[in-house]
């Protein structure tokens, strides 16, 4: 379904699990988990069919933001964290939903921490995971070359310093399998995402390049946690060790997923639920 969240602005919204439960002569309410997706320009689509696994304890919404897969189409001039971020907002309460848990997985994720720089209290909680808080192309480079050698780290730098619709179809066809450490679990995922490269290449040839999250981090209100893969390329683990130093010390959690790479549900799914159920219910 598609959700206006202002005047002639639509985002497709998909619902799974109840909000209420019933339990004995009560309905339960159960905390709703936004889902932010990764790219940008990607949709929803990789956050099924797992994340109804934690169905039974968090209602989850899954939503392809502003501009991005089946919402609908937005100028350009929208295409920024702030617009995104400031979306989720306009989302819970088109909505009616309050104190919601909010995760970002990888541009999600970017999109996660502008939120809470600009909205830190509107969360009950966090999770940052897969995710950076600038350009960090050394790191990018260097991680790229460890795993694919030479041939991957020339692919990966053409394309973050000189993006274009060349260069990204050079990279995700060159180094898309080294961004994970085992097949995917369902070979058909990727056919399924809906991709507007002119929104990935808006955002990497412009706010990307000086993109620097940290400071925002600062202002947390609630529970963050924040989950990396140590063997993930494109969001390195020191940018996640980074992440959780800059949040406040009583809000911040990290999570290490050892031979894990970029989305740990995806490599090690039964550690990653687990991580995210028992944060979920603390």
């Amino acid at each position: 379904m598609r959700i206006e969240i202002e005047a002639g602005v639509r985002l497709f919204v998909d619902v799974q699990g109840p909000g209420l439960l019933p339990d004995g002569p009560l309905m339960r309410e159960l905390p709703t988990l936004i889902c932010m997706h990764g790219g940008p320009g990607f949709d929803h689509a990789a956050f099924k069919p797992g994340f109804g696994a934690l169905a039974d304890i968090a209602q989850v919404i899954y939503y392809d933001h502003r501009g991005h897969g089946r919402s609908d189409p937005r100028p350009s001039s929208e295409w920024n964290l702030d617009t995104w971020a400031d979306d989720v907002v306009r989302l819970s309460d088109a909505l009616g939903l309050v104190k919601p848990m909010v995760l970002g997985q990888s541009f999600g994720g970017f999109v996660a921490q502008r939120y809470i720089a600009r909205h830190p209290a509107h969360a009950s909680k966090v999770i940052l995971s897969s995710t950076s808080h600038h350009m960090g192309l050394s790191r990018k480079l260097a991680a790229f070359q460890r795993l694919g050698g030479d041939a991957a780290r020339a692919l990966a730098e053409a394309f973050w310093t000189a993006p274009s619709d060349s260069s990204w179809q050079a990279y995700w066809h060159g180094v898309r399998g080294l961004y994970n450490t085992r097949p995917p679990l369902d070979p058909e995922a990727g056919a399924r995402t809906l991709i507007k490269p002119e929104i990935l290449l808006h955002f990497v040839a412009g706010e990307k390049q000086g993109m620097q999250l940290l400071p925002g981090l600062a202002l947390a209100q609630c529970p963050v946690l924040v989950m990396c893969g140590e063997e993930d390329p494109v969001c390195p683990p020191e940018d996640a060790e980074e992440i959780a130093a800059a949040l406040p010390s009583q809000w911040s959690q990290l999570v290490r997923f050892p031979g894990v790479g970029h989305g740990a549900w995806r490599d090690d799914p039964e550690a990653a639920f687990a991580v995210l159920r028992r944060f979920i219910q603390a």
